[in-house]
Parts: structure tokens; C-alpha cells; sequence
């Protein structure tokens, strides 16, 4: 068991805030294990895990059940009784008790918690293992198998391609539906895979539309859903307020890369080392990594018509930074990077490597690779 203490100290330290903690990420990712960890030296737990039939049966009168409870109270897969929202309300403004709510969709989680619990909840957003969190020798296995913990720590590569390759399953044929999502399991397959075609490119779906014969409704529809459940990310473009044309399309990352391969069919490393993939498998792997570190959700990419481009740009307090995902340990600084400094009046470009590297390039360039990367 790996202990993420990063986000243990996280929900020690909202609970002296809030009475309400809520826990949202991928399916399988660790949040019932995070909780259970949590929830280990104390005495006064009650565990609700609403996959179970009798845990979620118990919680039919679930104001009745819950005011007689003292201590915390855990509740996992929550958006599966969305009718709980408003009864915690009046729970948490008449009683002691304190609640871990966790949830694995969580644009719908959000919304119902906070039109319900304002002022009385906060979020952590847990992601799956990081390379933060790992030792820096680990840092290749993570990008192949990505950072799911059931798939990160299989005894070998074929074990975990295996492990995904359930996941996908089980998470098109049952975990959708258990989440209240009504969708074709065989079209969101071809979909999902079709998205992974287009991982590290700017998104126009009349292309998929078109190719799989579905409304545009339907397949914005499927990108939120996806969106929402943490399985893409959709970067959004920065437009600054310059004379030039700016390219205004999201780009789009299957967030985690073991998924990206196996949505890719990509058997093995020495596949993936070959495969015209390759750089953009990089480039999104070390790209969640840079905003899980920087723990910021304000960040963009910027392109404009004429070529000039950063992979991401992140607003970090009063510092506007870019980072370039180059898969090469001998970077060097292009036209387009002095562009975008002057552009976007950057204080810093980071162009992060596979390497174990950190030099400057230039006053306001440097190289990194991910296990050298500082926050300022």
C-alpha cells in the first residue's frame, strides 16, 4: 500500500475548516483506501459504501439512520443517492458529526453538493499515482503503465495491460450505468477510442461526428461525460488580447497514458517506442503531472495560425509560466518560444524531459525533467 500523505494532511487540515470533505476522482483510483487510511486511528467511523445493497438499503431513511450516528461518517460512491445532498444540509447544521463523501463523477457531484452544502464543503481531487509520489527510478513504469494503483503495481507489464483493459470494460458495460449515465457502451467504446487518435491535438467534433455517424449533441455530450468521470482532460486555448489569430478549439488528452496505450493498442514498450504516438504519449503524461504539481486548475495551452505555440501555460499567483513536453534530452530554444515570451509577457519557459536533467537554456528558459521540477 503506497500512503499518499500529501492528501491525508489535505483532509486533516480541511476538516479543521469544513464538516464536510469531498473526495472526487477516477474510479479505482485509491479514494476508498485514502479514506480507510484516514479513517484508521479513530474509533468513531461509520463506513457506508453505497455499491452495497444493504449499506445503500440502510440509508432509505437515510435522516433517521444518520442524526442517531455520532463521529464521521464515510460515504463512498455518493452520486449513486443524490437525494442525500439536501438531508446532509440539515445534518451538518444540527449535529456534530462529520462527513468524507467520496464520488467518482464529479461535474454532477459538484453541482448537487454545492447548490446544497455551500459553505460547508470543500473538494480534493484525488488523481491516481503521481510521480511525486514515487520514487524517480519509478518514473518510466508510470508512464507506461499510468497511475492507476491496481495497474501501477501489477507484477509485470502484461499483468497491468490486462488490468486496464478490464478497466475499460467494466467501466463502458457496468460503471456508467451505475453513476445514472445512460449511454451505448459498443459506440462510447469506438468513441473513447477514436479520442485517443486525437490525444495532444486541438478537437473539432464534426470530425468524430462525422466518422462514427453521430449528432454533434451526442458527441459533446460523450465529452463531458468523460470529462466529468476523469477519463479526458479538455485544455483550453488562452487568448491574449494581441493583433493575431488565435486558435480558440480545446485540445484533448486521455488523462491517464496506460489508458491512452491501451485505448491505442499499443502491446508493449518497445511498441510504444515506435509507435508515431510516442511524443504526445509524453507530452500528456508529463502535462498532468505539471498541473497535479502546481495543483492549479487555471492553466491553458496557446497557438495561434501562424505556428506559434506552448504546450501549457499556468497561472501561478502573479507568475505567468509556459512549459514545452519535449521527448529529448537535448531541448534546444526555437523561434516559437521567443515568440510566445514576448506574446504573452511569460516570466519563465520550462521545457520538461524524459531526463534526469535541470540547466538553463537562456535567463528565462530552462530545461527540466519531471523529478527536478520546483514550484517556485
Amino acid at each position: 500500500m503506497i500512503s499518499r500523505q500529501d492528501f491525508l494532511e489535505k483532509i486533516i487540515q480541511d476538516f479543521k475548516i469544513f464538516k464536510v470533505v469531498a473526495i472526487v476522482g477516477p474510479r479505482q483510483c485509491g479514494k476508498s483506501t485514502l479514506a480507510k487510511q484516514y479513517a484508521s486511528n479513530r474509533s468513531d467511523v461509520h463506513y457506508f459504501d453505497l455499491e452495497s445493497s444493504q449499506d445503500l438499503a440502510s440509508l432509505d431513511e437515510a435522516q433517521i439512520t444518520l442524526s442517531k450516528l455520532k463521529g464521521l461518517i464515510v460515504i463512498d460512491e455518493i452520486q449513486r443517492k443524490p437525494e442525500l445532498f439536501p438531508i446532509l444540509r440539515y445534518l451538518v447544521d444540527n449535529f456534530e458529526q462529520k462527513y468524507l463523501i467520496l464520488g467518482s463523477a464529479s461535474r454532477d457531484l459538484i453541482r448537487q453538493s454545492s447548490e446544497t452544502l455551500a459553505g460547508r464543503i470543500c473538494y480534493i481531487e484525488l488523481t491516481p499515482l503521481s510521480s511525486f509520489e514515487l520514487p524517480k527510478e519509478n518514473l518510466n513504469i508510470l508512464w507506461w503503465r499510468g497511475g492507476f494503483p491496481e495497474s501501477f503495481l501489477a507484477h509485470d507489464d502484461y499483468a497491468s495491460s490486462r488490468w486496464r483493459q478490464a478497466y475499460i470494460k467494466t467501466f463502458l458495460e457496468r460503471d456508467l450505468a451505475m453513476m445514472g449515465i445512460d449511454t451505448d457502451p459498443i459506440l462510447m467504446g469506438r468513441f473513447w477510442q477514436m479520442l485517443a487518435h486525437y490525444h495532444g491535438q486541438t478537437f473539432h467534433p464534426s470530425a468524430i461526428s462525422n466518422s462514427l455517424g453521430i449528432a454533434h449533441k451526442t458527441v459533446q455530450r460523450y465529452i463531458d461525460i468523460l470529462e466529468g468521470t476523469f477519463m479526458v482532460r479538455q485544455l483550453r486555448p488562452w487568448l491574449e488580447n494581441i493583433e493575431k489569430r488565435q486558435v480558440r478549439s480545446n485540445k484533448l488528452y486521455i488523462r491517464d497514458s496506460g489508458l491512452l496505450h491501451n485505448l491505442l493498442n499499443v502491446k508493449s514498450v518497445e511498441d510504444l517506442r515506435g509507435h508515431p504516438k510516442l511524443g504526445a504519449s509524453w507530452e500528456g503524461f508529463a502535462l498532468e503531472e505539471v498541473i497535479r504539481k502546481y495543483q492549479d486548475d487555471d492553466c491553458y495551452f496557446w497557438s495561434t495560425h501562424s505556428q506559434s505555440e506552448i504546450d501549457l501555460v499556468i497561472f501561478s499567483g502573479v507568475k505567468r509560466l509556459g512549459f514545452e513536453f519535449k521527448y529529448t534530452s537535448t531541448p534546444k530554444i526555437t523561434k516559437s518560444m521567443h515568440i510566445v515570451m514576448q506574446d504573452l509577457k511569460l516570466d519563465h519557459i520550462i521545457i520538461i524531459t524524459p531526463a534526469d536533467i535541470a540547466y538553463p537554456l537562456s535567463d528565462n528558459i530552462s530545461v527540466n525533467g519531471l523529478s527536478t521540477l520546483n514550484t517556485p
